[in-house]
């Protein structure tokens, strides 16, 4: 990464950030108020991260906002969402922004301690957030996880990265996304607070009638290297039509099965047992071990979703197509392009499956399309799917009327091939005398 955008007018929040940066990052930050100039860097610069503060009065920041939807095209960012608690309520924005690629929300008079932070579990992950770009098989499964510190702050990042991960596929719509993020967030927090600091029900009360926050209580507790020392291990698996996150802490546990009904007769709203509540109405099922330090939430997949269309490609032809249907036949003149709105696609080179396609691919056919050549692939629906046909005339149309199109064309093509060089090297020459790697069944040929 390199230039980062920040939506900001506030002085005191400019320090901050200012502040925040010199401690160590070395990106360059570029600081934006008008519309006009903030649409132009999002359009043109195509950036990886971007920070907005979604409680400054001076922007107008729906307004953006509602174009980012209206053109869902540009918009493969991740956003670091600032906001005064004072002014808004975390949980509100999360809902209202929940179209948008939101990784987390800072506080902020939290940024001079966890906004640098929080770029840097980013940058650590980078390629598991932003996989729209990348073609990945999920009839394998992928797995993955994070060691987390008992820092309730970093929580929320770490839960919108496994938010993330089924939304970039495709996998979730929206609403789940908001409220997997929250859920995860919430079990995390608990595996945190109950888990690893062995905070008990009645002295979350007590300390909540002092005024003290989560946050607060469990910095106390963290005063003790023995129990700061503690780690919560967040594992997940995505398999072909479910995901399944495991969340465990070094604490001793708990009674589960009083826990949950003491918490079944209280109030929706109370703070205590929210994350099990929450966690419990978003999953499909959700299991403890026996010792009450260790939960597993299984979510089944949303076949239904759809990549909405963007905004440039509104008018063109939709294609409706079935299980089996050839798309794309071998040897044929490349004279369309086509964008992957929904659907799971097959590719055969020589009537030999080489590779497969879904909508985190985005197009389909654009080698052979931009080259002026013959298909070198054909392509089968496996599923039944939804594709914008993009004639060549009409491609050039678009682009002329949404320049920043083939700029985001051009990236995309370039980490493929800086993707594909990568292969090719490790082909040629191996890895220490071990066997080279067999080449990916997933990449596009047409």
């Amino acid at each position: 990464m390199s230039v980062i955008g920040v939506v900001n007018s506030d002085p005191e929040i400019k320090e901050a950030i200012d502040f925040a940066f010199s401690q160590g990052s070395k990106h360059e930050i570029k600081y934006l108020i008008e519309e006009e100039a903030i649409l132009e860097f999002l359009n043109y610069e195509l950036p990886e991260i971007v920070i907005i503060n979604f409680s400054d009065p001076s922007i107008k920041i729906d307004e953006i906002v509602s174009h980012l939807k209206n053109d869902k095209w540009i918009l493969n960012f991740g956003i670091i969402g600032l906001y005064s608690h004072k002014q808004d309520e975390e949980e509100e924005l999360l809902k209202k922004y929940k179209a948008i690629n939101v990784l987390t929300l800072l506080d902020n008079y939290r940024l001079r301690s966890h906004l640098v932070k929080n770029l840097q579990i980013i940058e650590e992950n980078y390629q598991i957030i932003f996989q729209r770009e990348f073609t990945k098989n999920l009839l394998d499964g992928v797995s993955g996880g994070f060691v987390i510190d008992n820092d309730i702050l970093a929580v929320p990042l770490y839960a919108a990265i496994g938010a993330t991960i089924l939304a970039q596929r495709g996998l979730i719509n929206p609403d789940s996304k908001m409220h997997l993020q929250l859920a995860l967030g919430e079990l995390i927090v608990n595996a945190i607070e109950h888990g690893n600091c062995g905070i008990t029900y009645d002295e979350k009360t007590e300390a909540m009638d002092r005024g003290l926050s989560v946050v607060d209580l469990v910095a106390e507790k963290c005063r003790d290297p023995a129990i700061m020392a503690k780690k919560v291990d967040f594992q997940w698996e995505i398999q072909k039509d479910r995901s399944i996150f495991v969340i465990g802490d070094e604490g001793k546990g708990f009674d589960v099965k009083a826990h949950l009904r003491k918490i079944s007769s209280q109030d929706q709203m109370s703070l205590h047992g929210r994350g099990i509540k929450m966690a419990a109405l978003l999953s499909h099922e959700l299991k403890y071990n026996t010792s009450g330090n260790r939960v597993a939430l299984l979510l089944r997949h949303d076949s239904s979703v759809e990549h909405e269309i963007p905004l440039g490609f509104s008018r063109e032809q939709i294609l409706l197509v079935k299980p089996g249907e050839i798309v794309i036949k071998e040897g044929e003149p490349s004279d369309n392009l086509y964008y992957i709105s929904s659907g799971k696609y097959s590719v055969f080179h020589n009537q030999k499956k080489v590779g497969s396609l879904s909508p985190q691919d985005i197009f389909m056919g654009e080698m052979s399309f931009l080259l002026n050549q013959k298909r070198s692939a054909s392509i089968r629906a496996d599923t039944q799917g939804k594709l914008i046909l993009l004639p060549r005339k009409n491609f050039i149309n678009v682009i002329r009327d949404y320049p920043h199109y083939g700029i985001f064309l051009s990236k995309l093509l370039a980490k493929r091939l800086v993707r594909s060089n990568d292969q090719n090297a490790m082909l040629m020459g191996g890895v220490k005398g071990e066997a080279p790697p067999v080449p990916p069944e997933n990449s596009s040929l047409p």
